[in-house]
């Protein structure tokens, strides 16, 4: 979402639903679609045998407690600009941010251990296992990162007293997109923990 589209008075929308809002749904049910499809053949793939079976890295365990703890960061943030408290708006977006960054780092971290374990994503020392967990977990990553984009939209609309109890849709839209994407994570890391 470009930073035009916020552009729009937040307060004349009346009735219906927000166009925004409509948008973000649409986003979401694609993205679910893509990981049913993609958990989907996992199993398949998984049954038609020549699977590599590995430990999950351990960092993947630590990431689940972040994304949960950035997940309440995000809702105090929320709370703060319903409430006008700006100073803690600002706060629990930037540990919001800090704490997504950590997980990022966090899958980055668990991809090297993968190499370290010859797990690779491609080439001649590959298996499907080992490329699913790739992608499942890049291409989550990569959602995760424009949820951060979005964070900080909404963070640096903050400093411009742009993000109150009157202007609640940039803080809304970011809120409902940074907790699916958490209960994304934990659907996937159930899902690995265990068909893995």
């Amino acid at each position: 979402m470009s930073m035009a589209n916020f552009q729009i008075n937040e307060q004349n929308q009346r009735g219906g639903v927000h166009p925004l809002k409509f948008s973000l749904w649409l986003i979401i049910i694609s993205i679910i679609m893509m990981f049913a499809a993609f958990t989907s053949a996992y199993i398949v793939r998984r049954e038609e045998g020549n699977w590599l079976e590995f430990d999950l890295p351990n960092i993947l365990l630590i990431n689940t407690i972040i994304i949960v703890l950035s997940s309440v960061t995000m809702q105090l943030a929320h709370n703060a600009a319903r409430k006008d408290n700006l100073q803690m708006l600002k706060l629990m977006l930037l540990l919001t941010a800090g704490l997504g960054a950590a997980f990022l780092v966090g899958q980055l971290n668990g991809w090297s251990t993968l190499v370290n374990n010859n797990v690779f994503f491609g080439g001649t020392g590959s298996n499907p296992s080992g490329s699913f967990l790739y992608v499942l977990t890049g291409v989550h990553g990569f959602h995760l990162i424009t949820g951060l984009i979005f964070v900080l939209i909404v963070f640096f609309s903050s400093l411009r007293y742009k993000v109150h109890s009157k202007n609640m849709l940039r803080i809304h839209l970011c809120t409902v997109y940074w907790h699916f994407l958490g209960g994304l994570w934990l659907y996937l890391y159930i899902f690995l923990r265990i068909n893995h």
